[in-house]
């Protein structure tokens, strides 16, 4: 028999001798299937892509919204002072008592201030009586004066008129009287004639007769103009009166301002004085409102007052804390605020009871809060280190979400704003 010949190395392929024991080795091994290889590449390939595809959503769920647990709950306290000294009578309310607003908080001891007022109210009657006697009454004497000095300086002009008007009446009846008296030394001549014609019998007696009839009448109008003249006369006579009168008053009226301004400063003294005690009896009326300490709005109350004590006018005596109008203010780092504006919805996770409220972003504060502090820095230096501010931001809570009130002032939240 024919001896196998030798086996190559399949690495080089030269002429190598290979043991008899790994070729039998390789050839008991069973063959990789081709399929199973093919499914492991498929899901290595699914499995990649599934955390290509997470790891993208997972990016843009992270930079949809900015979060930081430096924030807080905000309010504005609202502290409660005297505003008159006294002895403290009344307490009505507890610490952590809720009160709406209006409601009497403290009450102070109202007798010295009652007394108060009934002393303003008497001094305000004896002033007004002491003007009542007097009967001041300068402003309405003012005017009356006025318009009586425009009253007769109207008279004045009214006389003129009846002047002048009674001086053309009296023209006028002259005039008449000159023509009566030619119409009758016409009428007186023609009566002659007629009589030295009647006698020669030249005309009828009833022409002499009319002449002479013509010769009567006229001689009765020129009596009538006359007595016209002389009425004239004397309407003339009156209105000159009549003027000198109207002058006179005029005159009696110009004295009325002088009357006025010789006690005007006698006067003006007491209606200030008058208006002095009104303005002493409202600040007791004042004074005596204020005994009474009421709350400013509404919210818990935290008291430093108890009944007994004497309090000065401006110490501080309650706090009121309206929980109604709590806000949260959120320190973003400055590099967070590049897509943050006003509107945008918040959730505020709360630390101390692990609830969620809804709210949106009020407005961002103009400064960083370092620049608020009593001694700001002062970067203008050498050693200037740049460090990532803070800037306050402030979100307020939507209607209805601090239902409860569980909300309070300090305590610790984390807010996330969603930018999209």
């Amino acid at each position: 028999m024919a001896e196998n010949p030798p086996q190559l190395a399949p690495e080089t392929g030269k002429d190598h001798p290979v043991e008899p024991s790994i070729l039998a080795d390789r050839d008991n091994k069973p063959p990789v299937r081709r399929g199973a290889k093919r499914r492991r590449n498929i899901l290595i390939l699914a499995v990649a892509l599934v955390v290509v595809i997470g790891g993208v959503f997972l990016w843009r769920y992270l930079s949809s919204y900015e979060s930081t647990d430096d924030a807080q709950v905000d309010v504005h306290l609202y502290p409660v002072s005297a505003r008159v000294s006294g002895y403290v009578v009344r307490v009505n309310v507890d610490d952590n008592q809720w009160v709406e607003k209006g409601t009497v908080l403290v009450e102070i001891d109202p007798k010295d201030y009652e007394v108060a007022v009934a002393q303003a109210q008497a001094n305000l009657a004896n002033a007004e009586a002491t003007a009542q006697s007097l009967n001041i009454t300068v402003p309405i004497t003012s005017v009356n004066s006025s318009s009586q000095l425009r009253f007769t300086a109207s008279g004045i002009d009214d006389a003129n008129a009846g002047v002048a008007a009674a001086e053309k009446q009296l023209t006028a009846a002259h005039a008449q009287l000159e023509a009566a008296e030619a119409n009758d030394v016409r009428a007186q001549d023609d009566l002659h004639r007629y009589k030295l014609l009647v006698d020669k019998r030249e005309v009828s007696a009833q022409i002499y007769d009319q002449a002479l009839a013509a010769a009567k009448s006229s001689t009765a109008t020129v009596s009538a103009a006359r007595a016209s003249e002389s009425a004239a006369q004397q309407f003339v006579q009156q209105a000159r009166s009549h003027l000198a009168q109207a002058n006179a008053n005029h005159q009696y009226a110009e004295t009325g301002p002088q009357q006025v301004s010789s006690t005007r400063e006698h006067v003006q003294a007491l209606i200030a004085d008058v208006e002095q005690k009104r303005a002493l009896l409202e600040q007791a009326q004042l004074n005596l409102g204020y005994t009474k300490i009421v709350a400013p709005v509404s919210g818990e109350v935290n008291k430093t007052v108890v009944v007994g004590m004497n309090v000065q006018d401006g110490q501080q005596l309650l706090t009121v804390v309206p929980l109604d109008e709590v806000w949260v203010t959120a320190n973003f780092k400055e590099t967070q605020l590049k897509h943050m504006q006003v509107g945008q919805r918040a959730e505020i996770h709360v630390d101390s009871s692990g609830q969620t409220f809804k709210g949106h972003v009020d407005s961002i504060a103009g400064a960083t809060g370092p620049l608020f502090s009593l001694l700001p820095p002062e970067n203008a230096t050498g050693n200037y280190v740049k460090i990532v501010q803070r800037i306050p931001v402030k979100i307020v809570l939507e209607p209805g979400e601090n239902r409860g009130r569980r909300l309070r002032p300090g305590m610790n939240v984390v807010p996330d704003v969603y930018l999209k």
